[in-house]
């Protein structure tokens, strides 16, 4: 695994209300659920750049108010009917 280091004020962890290495964590997920909304990263990769198993990862995606889910509802409708 690589190792980044990160500057970063004093007073994010302040800010924050965590210490060092729980502010780390908080970014990794932060980061891993971001990209998944962007669709830069499927679930399963998105939830190991996050530390997390695929159902925590899932979690987290609820908690960050951002659907499993990559396709609209007019998507999956439309994949429906093509598919017959």
């Amino acid at each position: 695994m690589t190792q980044l280091t990160l500057e970063m004020p004093e007073t994010a962890f302040a800010t924050m209300h965590k210490n060092p290495a729980e502010f780390t964590r908080e970014l990794r997920v932060a980061a891993a659920v971001k990209w998944y909304e962007l669709e830069l990263l499927s679930q399963g990769r998105a939830a190991e750049i996050a530390g997390l198993t695929r159902a925590e990862f899932i979690t987290a995606l609820g908690q960050y108010k951002v659907s499993p889910f990559q396709y609209t509802a007019e998507e999956v409708l439309e994949d429906l009917a093509n598919a017959n």
